[in-house]
């Protein structure tokens, strides 16, 4: 099967084309989605969680070479990825950070703030708006011109508005597969607010980088 063109450029081009630094995040990327893929604990769920991270990685050579990042960009948003990669390794509901942090200081996280659920999914939802307004904010400004304020307004109002498409997705999703399969997907263990705390997670930590980027800009 041939390699997808666009406009005449190769996508083993663009891929060569890629910065250096730029392409060993995505290879790492790769690679950490192989592994959570060995002896995976879910293997019913685990398509659904990583197929996504598996076609972006395939088509960033293309949309790199397009819409070109800067290296910090695509620093955040592999590293919003490999938080993701993990998650789906386990579900969400089930990352076992209570064990990790036991081994590492004999104290769980969940009992030292009196959490009941597995609060991983609310961390990447906070992650989400934490480390997609800088990339998003600077595609605008460079690809639309946008001005620095308009950008960030801008980046801020796509992590609200890709958040209310990803819960609606998700809704979706329980009304087409078996009830056991959403409930393992979606990780609401329970919550009857889950979606909108979720959401909520990631305005926080949109408005967290839009005042961070906006208070750097002021000082400069």
């Amino acid at each position: 099967m041939p390699l997808p063109e666009t406009r005449g450029t190769s996508y083993l081009a663009r891929l060569r084309r890629l910065p250096a630094r730029q392409l060993a995040m995505l290879g790492a990327l790769a690679l950490a989605v192989v592994a959570a893929n060995i002896r995976q604990p879910f293997p019913e769920i685990a398509p659904l969680q990583h197929i996504p991270t598996v076609i972006l990685l395939l088509a960033a050579p293309v949309l790199l070479d397009r819409f070109p990042l800067t290296d910090r960009s695509v620093l955040a948003l592999t590293a919003f990825f490999l938080l993701h990669t993990l998650a789906g390794r386990y579900t969400y509901s089930n990352v076992p950070y209570d064990d990790w942090a036991r081994a590492l200081t004999g104290h769980d996280i969940s009992r030292t703030f009196g959490v009941a659920r597995n609060e991983f999914d609310r961390l990447v939802h906070f992650s989400f708006g934490l480390l997609w307004v800088g990339p998003f904010a600077g595609l605008v400004r460079r690809h639309a011109g946008m001005s620095p304020k308009a950008a960030i307004w801008m980046a801020f109002l796509f992590v609200g508005a890709i958040s209310a498409l990803y819960e609606i997705f998700e809704w979706l999703l329980t009304m087409t597969v078996s009830p056991d399969l959403a409930a393992d997907y979606n990780g609401q263990q329970g919550d009857p607010w889950d979606s909108q705390k979720d959401m909520a997670m990631a305005i926080v930590g949109a408005a967290t980088a839009s005042v961070s980027l906006w208070w750097r800009r002021e000082r400069r």
